[in-house]
């Protein structure tokens, strides 16, 4: 069995592409539900945001459900599969799990440390969850995935630092007001980056908002998607004497705003600080502004600098990120390899030995009035015992090893017999431990497990209710290389 993703992203694909592959919510679980129809997964997955459409697949065949995945969504693209071949990776086993973890830790984003990717995956895998596309291995293996870009976030630093001009622009201003709250912005111009600061600044606490702009008609469409008030134009002078906040981005061919007009206003401002930021190229602002006492002006180059120190700093949380995506893949992988029949056999048999031997062992003074040949005969009884009771689970095991189910059930034993717990023998004998020591000693001791209707309804329910993995949790049957295919 092998975990598969397949899909196209930002670093593939054009934008073209990507919208006609863009899946919305009927259509994502659609496709997966029609995946699984075709046998080629038992479980399915399908993410889309605006840079990424991906199918996550768990099934036999890694080649099939590439092959699927690409049939699939070349159709709903409405494109040959071999138009759409060019553009499509696929990775298979450790690549798959890896690319997942990278993908919700905004290491594979446009914008590296981005935080919207981990509430869209969240989305997209309860939407399969609901839906019936997901169990045992898709349940932990999403939730372990959703663990790690929280741990990446918390432990990193990857997401602190703005990488956006706009972005950028509030950091500066934080830095020179402390906070935004009961600061007025004035926007001039009505560019896109402006409207972004803008958006930004609201965000952060603004609450005043002016837009002066050439035409009125502008002025009064950004003041309404900002939220704030449209004033005229030729009334600016008297509106930077109430504006702690100039974002400025025009397509003026000389100078907005002189040096004279700003060391005017703050004549009237009593030198309250002012923050300006020039977007515009050719500049709207007079780069002698900054020798006004408390004025703080800084042009698209300022900001571009800052944004490039941040996103270097960024790509060195990245280096600590993916070394945590390491360490969990790792965790994962464990957990998988214990899906395979073999070893879970082995190591049920393991754990009720242990218990068999621990009984015999903590009886010993009462058995010892036993001859040698005595006590090999309980020990024989005692093994065949055990022999007996095990010998129908691990045939029907066996029997099961060669479906593509076959991990369902495996899981369903380890997690009744709790065999991924390194204390499961121990307190196994401690529950047995009191009826034991109260038998009669002419009546054998039998280690028995609690009667069905003892086991907790957890351990029974569907896999949908399978609690989150825990940070060390992990799968793997996949034996992939992780190589791109495409």
């Amino acid at each position: 069995m092998h975990v598969v993703v397949a899909g196209i992203s930002h670093k593939t694909a054009s934008l073209e592409l990507r919208e006609r592959l863009a899946l919305d919510d009927e259509a994502a679980l659609r496709l997966s539900q029609e995946l699984l129809g075709e046998g080629v997964a038992c479980e399915a997955v399908a993410l889309s945001t605006c840079n990424r459409t991906e199918l996550y697949l768990y099934g036999r065949d890694s080649l099939a459900a590439r092959q699927a995945a690409l049939a699939h969504l070349a159709r709903h693209a409405g494109v040959a599969p071999g138009e759409l071949e060019p553009s499509l990776y696929s990775y298979s086993g450790d690549g798959a799990i890896a690319h997942l973890f990278r993908v919700t830790s905004s290491l594979d984003s446009m914008v590296v440390g981005e935080a919207q990717i981990v509430a869209q995956l969240k989305a997209a895998y309860q939407q399969a969850c609901d839906g019936g596309c997901t169990a045992v291995v898709f349940n932990r293996l999403f939730r372990h995935a959703l663990e790690v870009g929280k741990r990446v976030r918390t432990e990193t630093a990857i997401g602190e630092r703005p990488v956006s001009v706009s972005s950028a622009a509030v950091e500066l201003a934080l830095q020179v007001f402390g906070k935004l709250r009961d600061h007025t912005v004035l926007i001039v111009g009505a560019g896109e980056t402006s409207e972004l600061t803008a958006t930004h600044l609201k965000a952060h606490g603004i609450e005043k908002i002016l837009v002066a702009n050439r035409t009125l008609d502008t002025s009064v469409d950004l003041a309404r998607r900002v939220g704030g008030e449209a004033v005229r134009f030729e009334d600016l002078e008297q509106h930077l004497v109430v504006a702690d906040i100039v974002i400025s981005s025009t397509s003026a061919p000389h100078y907005v705003v002189t040096r004279e007009v700003v060391e005017r206003a703050f004549k009237r401002r009593r030198h309250r600080p002012m923050f300006l930021i020039d977007i515009a190229v050719p500049r709207d602002l007079d780069p002698e502004i900054n020798r006004v006492r408390d004025a703080y002006l800084y042009d698209i180059d300022d900001l571009q600098h800052v944004v490039e120190h941040n996103r270097h700093e960024r790509e060195k949380e990245a280096q600590h990120a993916e070394r945590i995506v390491e360490q969990e893949l790792a965790s994962v992988n464990d957990w998988l390899r214990s899906l395979e029949v073999v070893p879970t056999i082995a190591t049920l048999r393991e754990a009720v030995e242990d218990i068999r031997r621990g009984e015999l062992e903590r009886l010993s003074n009462r058995l010892s009035d036993l001859t040698d040949e005595q006590r090999a005969q309980v020990d024989m009884l005692t093994a065949s015992i055990v022999n007996k009771i095990l010998h129908v689970p691990t045939v029907k095991m066996k029997e099961v090893a060669g479906r593509d189910q076959c991990y369902l059930y495996v899981d369903a034993v380890r997690t009744l017999f709790d065999l991924d717990s390194s204390e499961a023998a121990d307190e196994a004998a401690a529950e047995t431990g009191p009826s034991a020591a109260e038998a009669d000693p002419a009546e054998l001791p039998v280690a028995t497990r609690p009667p069905a209707a003892d086991v907790p309804p957890a351990a029974v329910e569907s896999p949908a209710a399978e609690p989150p993995a825990a940070a060390g949790g992990t799968v793997h049957h996949l034996r992939g290389t992780g190589t791109e295919d495409a």
